[in-house]
């Protein structure tokens, strides 16, 4: 059964967060797409992942156009769209890994969601056992509908700040928020870096001084190293395009980063 059967997606989220917490340790956020390298596999990916110690899921939704994604995911979606995943792929996704016991978020464009219709895909999504969606391209102003929709169902709501998000900005995009915020710690595309921004911890602490929600941070991490480097100032530490390039070897090479980042989030990692 679901998780998510007696209580609200947003409940569960923030279980993962407080769970995460009382084991003094940031929570283990790992992103892979749908549908890559096909839908079955990603299903066996995510289970992967799960099993080797991420916290949360985050689905990725495939989009022709993913203006956030570098090269790595960007080659990933476009070979789960030529294969011809669908949404409800995702959907299905998410009820897989809900049935396993796991946690699941989407991260998805917008017009993909407005394409399947906002209240409907927040219903189906809450019935599949998803927690919340993650939009990289909607800003609070103009997600009405989502936040209506976001309520009615109980998911969370996560939208992005970055290092050129101004204090008014960082307030009005928190005070939209549930569940967790994501705090992009560079400018730019996603895409494993051979170090952590220098900016994401100034971003955490800016955005701490207008929320008390949990922080994830994403982009760039890639080892176990990083992963405890940002756990030791955010609340999340969000894995995508390791993950996504770790996939093109495999169930097993997915399960050895993921163990791996597991270890630095709570400070087990071997060189820390």
């Amino acid at each position: 059964m679901s998780d998510t059967g007696t209580r609200t997606g947003l409940a569960v989220l923030d279980e993962v967060f407080s769970t995460a917490r009382a084991e003094g340790r940031a929570a283990l956020i790992g992103y892979l797409p749908t549908g890559y390298p096909t839908v079955a596999g990603s299903k066996g990916l995510l289970a992967q992942t799960l099993d080797a110690g991420a916290d949360l899921l985050e689905i990725g939704l495939p989009y022709s156009d993913p203006v956030l994604d570098g090269p790595v995911i960007q080659h990933a979606v476009e070979t789960a769209l030529r294969a011809g995943v669908r949404t409800r792929d995702t959907l299905d996704a998410v009820e897989s890994v809900a049935a396993r016991g796991g946690r699941a978020v989407v991260m998805t464009y917008w017009n993909p969601i407005l394409r399947y219709g906002v209240d409907a895909f927040a219903r189906d999504l809450a019935a599949a056992g998803g927690l919340g969606i993650i939009t990289p391209d909607l800003v609070p102003d103009e997600a009405a509908d989502w936040l209506t929709a976001g309520d009615r169902y109980g998911l969370g709501r996560t939208f992005l700040v970055a290092p050129s998000s101004t204090e008014q900005r960082l307030a009005s995009t928190v005070a939209a928020t549930t569940g967790f915020v994501y705090a992009a710690s560079t400018m730019g595309v996603t895409g494993a870096r051979d170090a952590v921004s220098d900016t994401a911890p100034a971003l955490v602490e800016r955005t701490r001084r207008h929320t008390d929600l949990p922080i994830g941070v994403g982009l760039g991490v890639r080892s176990g190293a990083q992963a405890g480097e940002v756990a030791q100032f955010a609340d999340g530490v969000i894995v995508g395009s390791a993950l996504v390039s770790a996939a093109e070897h495999g169930r097993a090479a997915v399960a050895r980063l993921t163990t791996e980042l597991a270890a630095g989030v709570r400070g087990n990692h071997t060189g820390r």
